[in-house]
């Protein structure tokens, strides 16, 4: 008998490889990508130069890297391992994000890091979830690529109230001093690592932390962008 671990999330076919989690045909039924900044990740005329609104107000890393849009079928499996207790979802969502990552370091447009970092949850909510879903892909992303990773470098320093139905200005205030970093990361080439990425309040107030620090650069590294 196959286990669900053997199928497909998709469309429950058997596997050949039971831990890739997804098969090949789902896979390529994702919605396409879009040329998109490869800085900012939001739509663009180029997909190797930074847009206008870069060049204008860059921001706080120097790639922002993701696996897909924000539209199902990988948004259901991103919400299904944030709010359906699926932590065994974290491998087959974090090697999408792999493949897409090595695309881009094979054409020189990255730089390999030297340390992996996710962004924090607080401590109530991570009692809550059980979990927190962006340490369960920094984990196997840092332990598949040889990095570094260090779980306690950044931490969620006050609570504050979900995101999901704040607009742009309110996410800025909400996450106000809401971060703080722990250990001395002088020096070192980052990527860090979240779910998903909206408005990118949540990794710009941390981006600006590492920067503090004297980092020699920062990538941002998500399953899904919303675009």
């Amino acid at each position: 008998m196959l286990t669900i671990a053997s199928r497909c999330w998709l469309c429950q076919q058997p596997l050949h490889i039971a831990r890739h989690g997804l098969c090949n045909l789902c896979i390529r039924h994702f919605p396409p990508l879009p040329l998109c900044c490869p800085r900012c990740g939001l739509p663009s005329g180029s997909a190797l130069q930074s847009c206008g609104r870069c060049l204008i107000k860059p921001p706080a890393w120097q790639s922002l890297i993701f696996a897909g849009v924000y539209l199902p079928p990988l948004s259901t499996l991103l919400l299904r391992l944030k709010f359906s207790s699926t932590p065994e979802l974290a491998e087959p969502l974090a090697r999408l994000l792999l493949l897409r990552w090595l695309e881009r370091w094979r054409d020189g447009n990255v730089v390999r890091p030297n340390t992996i970092l996710s962004v924090p949850l607080h401590l109530h909510r991570h009692r809550q979830r059980g979990y927190n879903q962006a340490e369960l892909l920094a984990r196997l992303l840092a332990r598949w690529l040889g990095c570094e990773y260090l779980p306690y470098a950044l931490e969620r320093c006050r609570a504050t109230p979900p995101q999901q139905q704040l607009s742009e200005t309110e996410r800025k205030l909400n996450l106000k001093r809401a971060f703080c970093c722990k250990q001395d990361l002088e020096g070192k080439h980052i990527a860090l690592i979240d779910d998903v990425v909206t408005t990118g309040s949540t990794i710009s107030e941390v981006s600006k932390i590492l920067n503090k620090n004297n980092i020699a650069s920062l990538q941002v590294w998500c399953i899904c962008r919303t675009l």
